[in-house]
């Protein structure tokens, strides 16, 4: 037998090399933990894997992690990506203070090696032996996060995802504070765009009290839908962000014209931060 190399089940297909669950052949939205999850219950179907197995299996024994919170939280995951209830379970049966067990059927599919030619000892002439390609070792274990974000811990992205919305909150909550500020700053620096600039800011600053809060509190709770959200939130917020960008040249005339574009420059710069840190969260489950 070679190695495993996928598992399939009904429309869906776990692809072991690339750590990716395909839906009739769709790649499904699907982080490393809950994959690993859902390959340990595949391994060993209509068979209970206890929730000890999959801590020895996710988290080495040196790891210090809430591990009910964690593994509560993948499973949650994976069944929102199967369609699956916890309360009427298709694929994966909770079996109470013990583990989980995967109630469908598999189908494994295997890398199988080249079986070699024998020779024919009365062949007149030798045929030439079949060129032999080295193959590459089978992973062990599931690949790594995505190589292209940065390394860091997955709560340190969480924090720099809540400072990132909590400094807009300021921006907004002081531009409403000192709304009578905002609108003699708005004509300074739109000139006859000055009421338009100052609704603008304003209806924008009350709209985005009203996110930041959101993503604040999701971000806090540990909120396993927060990804999938933000990437529906992420046109309206980009606009946002854009709008606010300019905010620094409000204030041009106490800081300088230099040090509020350059401020601008950086406040251009934060919704792609947020993105990595939002895709460096969810690598990180």
């Amino acid at each position: 037998m070679g190695a495993v190399i996928k598992y399939r089940f009904e429309e869906f297909e776990a692809d072991l090399r690339a750590a990716e669950l395909r839906k009739g052949g769709v790649r499904q939205k699907l982080q490393l933990q809950p994959f690993q999850v859902l390959v340990a219950l595949l391994e060993r179907p209509k068979e209970v894997v206890t929730r000890e197995e999959l801590r020895q299996r996710l988290w080495p024994e040196d790891t210090f992690v809430d591990f009910d919170h964690g593994l509560n939280t993948a499973m949650v995951k994976l069944r929102d990506v199967l369609g699956d209830s916890a309360s009427k379970p298709k694929f994966i049966e909770t079996i109470a203070k013990r583990g989980y067990r995967f109630l469908g059927s598999t189908e494994v599919v295997s890398d199988q090696p080249a079986t070699p030619v024998a020779k024919e000892s009365v062949q007149a002439e030798a045929a030439p032996p079949p060129a032999t390609q080295p193959t590459s070792p089978q992973p062990s274990c599931l690949p790594a996060q995505d190589s292209a974000l940065p390394r860091t811990n997955r709560n340190t992205a969480r924090l720099l995802f809540t400072l990132a919305q909590i400094m807009y909150l300021i921006f907004y909550l002081s531009a409403l504070f000192r709304w009578e500020n905002t609108y003699q700053a708005s004509f300074n620096t739109w000139g006859r765009a000055g009421s338009t600039a100052f609704v603008v800011y304003l209806a924008t600053s009350m709209v985005g009290v009203a996110v930041r809060l959101y993503l604040i509190s999701a971000t806090a709770l540990d909120y396993h839908l927060l990804a999938s959200k933000y990437r529906v939130l992420t046109p309206a917020l980009f606009f946002l962000d854009m709008i606010w960008a300019l905010s620094p040249l409000l204030i041009a005339d106490r800081i300088g014209l230099g040090f509020a574009l350059g401020a601008c420059a950086a406040l251009v710069y934060m919704p792609f931060a947020q993105r990595t840190l939002i895709k460096m969260m969810q690598s990180g489950q």
